[in-house]
């Protein structure tokens, strides 16, 4: 496949059921304000919450969006072990990986591909700039270097990605959500970096390059799942990864 057509940015959304955009930004809006506000009590009751919409959206999208909601929930699933139990990236307040943290992945992409289309072609090059500016400004306080690298690895992440317009979107919506996570004390970035000389601000302002990184795994694991005659395919010659873009077979 040609670099030109593995970054079409043809943007193919599912069709969500009436009702989901709702569903998920009450998902994000009330789950975490019940962990916040009920304790442990309203973790759990977030979580089935979460993992209700989840399901719901499972068992009402496309086959090609159903797998790739699995397989990103997979994803995501590991490397919210590996960056916060693990690595001690952040640290969520009971020092666990919430149940409602997985599946608000995957509502966030499906959230992300419904704005996306209805994205400016202004808003790529503009929200590129203020990452990459951000990028410089931290980099010279010194305040916040992880978005310095976060900021560098988003212009990678536009550079070989296939949707520029969804990177940029999650990556508005993930910076939305961190703040207001981090303002409810829902989670808690470290201020210095675990075995690195960085340092981060609580939430990083460029830390929803982590969901561009996730896209383009979850592509990964789409062309290496068709080697092995797993193919999703939306209409007749053409493929989908998560990111939404169709792509000509080969």
């Amino acid at each position: 496949m040609s670099a030109e057509v593995a970054r079409q940015p043809t943007i193919a959304a599912p069709a969500l059921p009436r009702g989901a955009v709702v569903a998920i930004v009450a998902t994000f809006a009330g789950g975490l304000l019940l962990d916040r506000v009920f304790s442990i009590g309203g973790q759990v009751v977030a979580s089935v919450w979460a993992w209700t919409v989840f399901i719901w959206l499972l068992g009402r999208v496309d086959p090609a969006t159903r797998g790739a909601m699995l397989l990103c929930l997979s994803i995501a699933t590991g490397g919210e072990m590996l960056l916060s139990l693990g690595w001690g990236l952040y640290v969520y307040r009971f020092e666990n990986v919430p149940p409602f943290v997985p599946p608000g992945h995957v509502l966030l992409f499906l959230l992300g591909l419904r704005i996306a289309q209805r994205l400016p072609g202004f808003a790529v090059p503009a929200i590129s700039v203020a990452a990459l500016g951000y990028g410089v400004f931290a980099l010279v306080t010194g305040h916040d270097t992880t978005s310095t690298v976060l900021a560098l690895l988003l212009m990678l992440c536009l550079a070989v990605g296939s949707n520029r317009r969804l990177y940029v979107t999650v990556f508005v919506l993930a910076l939305a959500l961190e703040l207001y996570g981090t303002a409810l004390g829902s989670w808690r970035w470290s201020a210095a970096v675990p075995g690195l000389p960085l340092t981060s601000a609580n939430p990083p302002l460029c830390a929803g390059t982590f969901y561009c990184a996730l896209d383009l795994l979850i592509a990964l694991g789409l062309r290496i799942g068709s080697r092995f005659g797993w193919r999703l395919r939306v209409t007749p010659g053409r493929e989908v990864n998560f990111a939404g873009s169709a792509t000509r077979s080969r």
